[in-house]
């Protein structure tokens, strides 16, 4: 197939590789051109994936589009209001458009931007993880066994499933809707818990370790702010992996006390540096686009998330600024999201 990839940060450029490598065609297209610059028609990659790739430099939006078979959004999450109106207005009707991940109702907010069209697949999180080294080198730290997926309408997850992975190779099993593919990405948890716990170490741009420094008392906020998420998602009939099993799938470590398995992560893979920047993305995505998301939906049903709400209130403080706008909910009910997402 031919695979238009809007976004080229990390994980656009990671998630081309891996699917030039199963032979797909694949156009990369950056929002502001600065993602593709110093590409000159191939991607080399090393880590999970070895080699040098063929890939196609969109300049113009409209041109990643011509001839795709499928696209694949894959931004941080803070870029998907400005980002969901540009492609709404140039995607052709007929083509089905991945987002990765779908957080916090992305795709319905898409599909309404839109109209009637086709699917759009809600990816729990995206098919790999990796990182740019040089302008036209990535590399992939993992390729994922399997994520979950929803869509938008709901009915359409096993057919947005089928095409992500003859995509990437990666098992996609369903969920019933968007929602609750957002709710699995455990990110927004874990990253504020962090954030939260070692604010001083970001503020004075110390050197840490996050997994080393998720210790039983940040684990235990994480685990409560875990348990309030699953009770949300309850109301609406889904069921999260814990925060513990997200663990295990991502890094291959036994079940336990979630201090002890970040303990035995941080002992296989060595030093993995938190953020040293109070702009970090574990304020400026996670928080809006995590915890003050649930908190929007339970507040919309009388849902109570007191530690939730207390953590992002804290959080507010010791970052002076404000956290919960979200345009992305801008005009949704969501004392109705069952029939919305459902629907379409």
């Amino acid at each position: 197939m031919r695979l238009a990839i809007l976004g080229a940060g990390a994980i656009g450029p990671a998630c081309a590789v891996l699917a030039a490598s199963r032979g797909h065609a694949v156009a990369l297209w950056s929002p502001s051109g600065a993602g593709t610059a110093g590409i000159d028609g191939t991607l080399h990659a090393e880590g999970m994936l070895e080699g040098a790739f063929p890939i196609t430099v969109a300049t113009r939006l409209a041109d990643a589009f011509t001839g795709a078979d499928a696209a694949l959004l894959t931004v941080p999450a803070y870029a998907l209001p400005g980002l969901l109106p540009r492609i709404a207005a140039e995607i052709p009707k007929t083509l089905p458009l991945l987002i990765a991940p779908a957080a916090s109702l992305a795709p319905l907010a898409f599909a309404r931007l839109r109209g009637t069209g086709a699917p759009v697949g809600a990816m729990a999180t995206t098919p790999v993880t990796g990182r740019r080294i040089a302008p036209d080198r990535v590399r992939v730290a993992a390729i994922r066994a399997e994520a979950e997926m929803g869509a938008q309408p709901g009915a359409a997850a096993p057919a947005m499933a089928a095409l992500a992975e003859a995509l990437f190779g990666n098992r996609w099993p369903t969920v019933p809707d968007a929602l609750a593919a957002a709710f699995i990405n455990g990110n927004p948890i874990a990253h504020a818990a962090l954030a939260l716990a070692n604010v001083t170490r970001i503020e004075q741009r110390e050197s840490w370790g996050q997994y080393g420094l998720m210790t039983p008392a940040v684990c235990r906020l994480i685990e409560t702010l875990g348990a309030e998420r699953d009770a949300l998602a309850a109301r609406f009939g889904h069921r999260p992996p814990s925060l513990a099993e997200a663990l295990h799938r991502a890094n291959g470590v036994p079940r336990g006390p979630l201090h002890e398995m970040t303990a035995a992560i941080e002992r296989g893979r060595g030093f993995i540096a938190g953020p040293t920047d109070m702009a970090t993305r574990y304020i400026t995505e996670d928080v809006p686009y995590g915890l003050a998301f649930y908190l929007a939906i339970a507040t919309a049903i009388g849902q109570p998330m007191p530690a939730t709400e207390a953590t992002v209130t804290v959080i507010e403080t010791l970052w002076g600024q404000g956290l919960r706008d979200n345009p992305l909910l801008a005009g949704l009910d969501l004392s109705d999201l069952p029939g919305a997402l459902s629907r379409g």
